[in-house]
């Protein structure tokens, strides 16, 4: 079922300029999203930390991902950026299972390895509540197709910016170089093990450096 996420239909004809770019909450909000199992509640809320609105997203029981399709040139835009903030895990334990696999907070980046769907490959950036930070796995319902890459683990107090040179990161979970991104996604999901899952987005920024 997940691995949908990571092989949607990337023959693309938007190709995003060599520069600067950054998806606002609300522009994420317009994103298609796709549904796995019930539908996870998007919405703008304003948020008086950062004094703007940012994304909210409520998972009960449910798991839908808001993507965006568009070649993204990971030479001129190597690194990706981006604050979250938890506010509920869901009832899961054993993350790295398809029975634990949900998570309050995710951030995805897809690229293509070939010239098919099933070529895709995807890192799932992820805010756990078991894992510790650092650890990396398969995805369980997509295998080394796309890759799990724990960022934080538990509860915070507010928000954290996260900043990652995607090309070094493809590099050494997939063991080769990716010129471009075909997709990026969030997803926030409960359906797995139960419950309710309650994360927060803001900006996702491409950039330079």
């Amino acid at each position: 079922m997940r691995s949908r996420l990571f092989a949607m239909l990337l023959s693309l004809l938007v190709v995003v300029p060599a520069q600067a770019l950054t998806f606002t909450p609300a522009e994420i909000l317009s994103w298609k999203q796709e549904r796995f199992e019930g539908r996870t509640g998007y919405r703008l809320v304003p948020d008086p930390e950062l004094g703007r609105q940012v994304l909210r997203a409520e998972s009960r029981g449910a798991a839908s991902g808001l993507f965006y399709e568009g070649r993204i040139d990971l030479q001129a835009t190597p690194w990706l950026s981006w604050q979250w903030r938890v506010e509920r895990f869901s009832g899961t334990t054993d993350e790295r299972d398809k029975a634990g696999d949900d998570f309050a907070l995710r951030v995805y980046v897809v690229v293509r390895d070939g010239w098919t769907r099933l070529s895709s490959k995807a890192i799932s950036y992820v805010w756990t509540r078991e894992v510790p930070a650092g650890r990396h796995w398969p995805n369980p319902f997509a295998g080394n197709k796309a890759m799990m890459l724990a960022l934080q683990q538990g509860p915070a107090s507010g928000w954290v910016r996260e900043k990652r040179n995607l090309r070094d990161d493809l590099r050494r979970l997939f063991g080769k170089d990716f010129r471009y991104l075909e997709a990026v996604a969030i997803m926030t999901d409960a359906d797995n093990g139960g419950g309710t899952a309650v994360g927060y987005y803001g900006d996702l920024v491409f950039s330079r450096e």
